[in-house]
């Protein structure tokens, strides 16, 4: 789809870049017309910083997407495996649940061997932008963290560029003077790249090198439109560690760096914490809007309650309502799986089915237009007793019709007016049916009643 598009772009080919000099790209026009809005809008965003589109030239099998908040609310899955469960057949299949559930991109956080092997299957087969954690692979070269150098950073960072990775998470705003406002917290730093880095730090007694080398981290961006996700390195683990002075020290630092990215015509998105009660979802949304001048804000969960282990999807899912809601412009799931294990085929669909309905119910408390539409197309089909309808409309058709038909499994059932939780005689819709059939007869019948339509539209609703 892309390689035609992207073949004769030369020097800074980002889209910020192109955006700022008033050109509207392919990529522009096919996320506006996705998005239902004009091209113009999806350029001025772009150029504003509001928005970006994560689309390395390299990865040329990609279909555009946007992420902004004038946009619809997207979701991200994390795939990948680990030195304890190596296994490149099974991320594959990964990667086709996120494409057949809906995720809106992928990060490939995979940390045992043949991390670029796997990297490279997944990009040829993705459809959507992938993501990365270059510090993983920069170890996983080194062998011990302690002996990491920038140059190792960077070098893996253009390797990884060149291979058509769309964004990067990397953790430049973890500096020598945060690590000391972390002592007090329950759980320290959580974020493994951000551990990493102040482990380094703690060690080399110097400075970040990816903020000290920033410079050149953002001219291997503007080479091949890689977007920046600035990192939480220090975000709370618990909700005790939420929204402290580290949490917002480093934030701080990330909008300085947003504004220097974008200089150098680097699209940004600012990643964001992890655990957060329910009634600090909002001011931390709002928060990182005012230091980071607007940028995407990207999410992780938040989980609103610690207690939940193995359910954490569902903790995490309401957090991410809050916070899409409030102006989040990046969902990244949580598994069951999150804090007890890697997530296998049935975790990463359960994880991607929780964060569509919460992007979808943040774009329905945010009024976007059109975002209801589907859900009143479903609850016609519901009324209506048209049940493959309703199958075809669901998030999850496949787990919709699977428990429809774990008790009335004949076909003749998918036109009956009932289900097997109130059967034929106690359904309320068939009941109302009769009802509105009376209703009617006593207005046709009733002189009194017959200029009192909204009565009979009040009882129809």
């Amino acid at each position: 789809m892309r390689q035609e598009w992207v073949k004769n772009r030369r020097g800074v080919v980002t889209q910020m870049h192109y955006a700022r000099k008033g050109i509207l790209t392919e990529e522009m026009v096919y996320v506006a017309r996705v998005e239902n809005v004009e091209p113009e809008f999806i350029r001025s965003e772009i150029a504003r910083g509001r928005l970006i589109i994560p689309a390395n030239i390299r990865h040329t099998e990609l279909v555009p997407m946007g992420i902004g908040i004038g946009v619809t609310c997207k979701i991200n899955a994390n795939i990948g495996n680990s030195a304890v469960v190596p296994n490149l057949d099974n991320e594959i299949s990964k990667l086709d649940i996120c494409i057949k559930y809906g995720a809106d991109t992928a990060m490939d956080l995979s940390t045992g061997p043949k991390i670029p092997e796997i990297r490279e299957a997944i990009l040829r087969r993705s459809p959507i932008p992938i993501g990365t954690v270059p510090i993983y692979e920069a170890i996983q070269r080194v062998g011990d963290p302690m002996d990491l150098s920038a140059k190792d950073l960077l070098d893996v960072i253009r390797f990884q560029a060149e291979q058509g990775v769309d964004y990067i998470t990397v953790h430049c705003g973890v500096l020598q003077d945060f690590i000391p406002l972390t002592q007090h917290r329950i759980t320290g730093i959580v974020s493994r790249g951000g551990s990493l880095m102040a482990q380094w730090m703690i060690h080399h007694k110097k400075e970040n090198p990816l903020f000290t080398h920033y410079d050149e981290l953002l001219e291997i961006c503007r080479q091949y439109d890689v977007s920046l996700s600035l990192g939480d390195g220090l975000r709370p683990g618990c909700l005790a560690d939420a929204s402290d002075a580290a949490q917002f020290a480093e934030l701080k630092v990330l909008g300085e760096l947003t504004l220097r990215a974008w200089e150098a015509d680097v699209q940004v998105m600012i990643e964001g914490p992890g655990h957060v009660p329910f009634d600090q979802i909002a001011m931390n949304v709002e928060k990182q809007q005012d230091l980071c001048h607007e940028a995407p804000f990207y999410v992780l969960g938040p989980l609103v309650t610690d207690i939940a282990p193995g359910y954490d999807h569902i903790t995490s899912a309401i957090g991410a309502t809050a916070a899409g809601t409030a102006g989040a412009a990046l969902l990244c799931y949580v598994t069951p799986k999150e804090h007890l294990g890697l997530p296998d085929l049935e975790d990463v669909r359960n994880g991607i089915i929780a964060y569509k309905i919460a992007a979808h119910a943040s774009d329905i408390a945010r009024h976007r237009p059109g975002a209801r539409d589907r859900d009143d197309l479903l609850s016609r089909a519901r009324y209506s007793f048209d049940w493959n309808r309703q199958f075809e409309l669901s998030l999850d058709p496949d787990r919709a019709r699977s428990m429809h038909d774990e008790t009335l499994p004949h076909e003749t059932f998918k036109s009956a007016e009932f289900c097997s939780m109130c059967g034929p005689k106690f359904c309320s819709m068939h009941i109302n049916e009769e009802i509105r059939r009376e209703v009617q007869e006593h207005t046709l019948l009733d002189p009194r009643a017959q200029n009192k339509p909204a009565t009979i539209d009040k009882v129809g609703a």
